[in-house]
C-alpha cells in the first residue's frame, strides 16, 4: 500500500462528528482519573489496610463493569447510544456520594472500605454505560472504514481526562483530602448531563432478528481475549505505579499516571488510522511488543526516569493494542449489533482487570514491589500470540473466514 493511500485513510474525516462524543467522554471520565492516584494511597496509608485490599478496590470497578456489559450492549442497542450515556452519568454521580458516605466510617477502616468498594462497583457500572454507549455513537456517525479510528479517538478523550485527572487528583488530595475526590465524582457527572442534553440522538438500528449476548461473544472472544492479556499493563501502572514510586523514595508518582497517558494520546493522534488500512491484528502484534517493553524498562527501573519512560512506552503500546483488536472484533458481528460487540469486547478487559489487580496485589505482598511489572511485562507478550493467530485465520463480516 502507498504512503499516499495511507496518507489519505488517516484524514480526519468524521471526526468533527465526535468532537461532542469525545468532549462528553472526557468529563465523565475525570472522576476516575482524579480518583486513579489517589484511592490507593487512600486505603493503603489512610485507612491502613494492605496491597491485596488495595488491587481488591482498583479492580472491583473492572468486575462491576465486566457484569454490566451486556446490559450496556443491549441497552444501547435498543433503547438508543444517549439514553445510554445519560444512564451511565447518572450513576457515576451516584458513585461519588457513596464516596462520601464511606468517609464516615473513616475509623473503622473495614467498613470504611466495604462503602468503597459499593461506590467503586456502581462507577463501574457508569463507565461501562459511558464508554459503551459512546463507542456505540460513535460508529452509527462514521462510516464502514472507521471503525478503528472512533475507538480510537473516543478512547484518546477517555485517557486525556486520566492524563489531567491524575494531577489534579493530587492536588486536590493534597489540599482538602479525599473528600474533595468524592464531590468532584459527583459534580462533574452532573455537569456533563448539560452537555449530553443537547446534543441529538441517532435512533437504534432496527433488528429483523435479535442477536443473542452468546452469539456475539462467540464472535468476539479471541480478539478480548488479546485485548484483556494486553490491557493487564495498563492495570499494572494505573495500580502500583504510585506505590512503587513512594516506596523507592521518588516524589511525584502521578507523573506515571501522566506519562502513560500522554503517550496514549499522542499515539492515537497520529497513528488512529493505522488499524483501519494496515489490519487490526498486525498492529496489535507490533504494540503488544512495545508494551511489554514498558513493562520490562518499569520492573528494571533504578531511577525514576526510567520508570516513567517505562509508563510511556506503556500508554504509546497499549493506545493501538485496543483498537487493533478491536477492529477484528467489531468486523466480525452484523452493523444493528455493534453496541453489544463493543461491549462484550470490552468485558473482556474489565475481567482482566477485575482479576489481575488482586494478583499483582498478591503478588507485590510476596515479593518486590517492581515484580508486578516483569509478570505484567510476560502477560502482555501473550497478547502478540492472540494477535499471530489472528493474523494465521482472519475472519470476516459475522465471523465467516475470510
Amino acid at each position: 500500500m502507498s504512503v499516499t493511500t495511507i496518507r489519505e485513510a488517516a484524514a480526519p474525516r468524521g471526526v468533527a462528528n465526535l468532537m461532542p462524543i469525545m468532549a462528553v467522554v472526557f468529563v465523565a471520565f475525570l472522576v476516575i482519573g482524579v480518583a486513579m492516584p489517589i484511592l490507593p494511597l487512600h486505603v493503603h496509608d489512610g485507612l491502613g489496610l494492605g496491597t491485596f485490599v488495595v488491587g481488591l478496590v482498583a479492580g472491583s470497578q473492572f468486575a462491576a463493569s465486566l457484569i454490566s456489559r451486556p446490559w450496556a450492549g443491549h441497552f444501547s442497542d435498543r433503547r438508543g447510544a444517549k439514553r445510554g450515556v445519560i444512564v451511565g452519568l447518572l450513576a457515576a454521580a451516584a458513585s461519588g456520594l457513596l464516596y462520601l458516605a464511606s468517609l464516615g466510617f473513616a475509623k473503622v477502616p473495614l467498613a470504611s472500605v466495604s462503602i468503597l468498594l459499593l461506590g467503586r462497583g456502581l462507577l463501574g457500572a457508569a463507565e461501562s454505560f459511558i464508554i459503551t454507549a459512546a463507542v456505540s455513537w460513535g460508529l452509527a456517525l462514521a462510516d464502514a472504514g472507521s471503525t478503528g479510528k472512533v475507538i480510537a479517538w473516543v478512547g484518546s478523550a477517555m485517557f486525556a481526562a486520566f492524563a489531567i485527572g491524575a494531577p489534579a487528583g493530587s492536588v486536590l488530595y493534597a489540599a482538602y483530602g479525599f473528600a474533595a475526590i468524592a464531590t468532584a465524582t459527583v459534580v462533574a457527572p452532573l455537569l456533563t448531563l448539560l452537555l449530553v442534553v443537547r446534543l441529538p440522538a441517532v435512533p437504534p438500528l432496527h433488528q429483523q432478528t435479535r442477536t443473542s449476548f452468546a452469539e456475539v461473544f462467540g464472535a468476539v472472544w479471541l480478539p478480548g481475549l488479546g485485548s484483556a492479556l494486553g490491557s493487564v499493563g495498563f492495570g499494572a501502572v494505573t495500580t502500583f505505579a504510585a506505590l512503587l514510586f513512594a516506596n523507592r523514595g521518588w516524589a511525584n508518582g502521578w507523573l506515571a499516571y501522566s506519562a502513560y497517558a500522554i503517550a496514549f494520546i499522542l499515539a492515537r493522534v497520529f497513528f488512529s488510522h493505522v488499524a483501519d488500512v494496515l489490519g487490526g491484528a498486525k498492529v496489535a502484534l507490533v504494540c503488544a511488543g512495545i508494551e511489554a517493553a514498558g513493562q520490562a524498562l518499569i520492573w528494571l527501573a533504578v531511577r525514576p526516569e526510567m520508570a516513567l519512560a517505562g509508563a510511556a512506552l506503556t500508554g504509546f503500546g497499549f493506545s493501538l493494542v485496543y483498537p487493533g483488536f478491536g477492529v477484528e472484533a467489531v468486523r466480525s458481528v452484523p452493523m444493528q449489533s455493534r453496541g453489544l460487540a463493543m461491549g462484550a469486547y470490552t468485558a473482556f478487559l474489565d475481567l482482566a482487570q477485575g482479576l489481575a489487580s488482586p494478583a499483582l496485589g498478591l503478588i507485590a505482598t510476596g515479593a518486590r514491589l517492581n515484580s508486578v511489572f516483569l509478570v505484567s511485562a510476560v502477560t502482555v507478550l501473550c497478547a502478540a500470540l492472540v494477535a499471530l493467530w489472528l493474523m494465521a485465520h482472519p475472519t470476516s463480516l459475522e465471523g465467516t473466514p475470510s
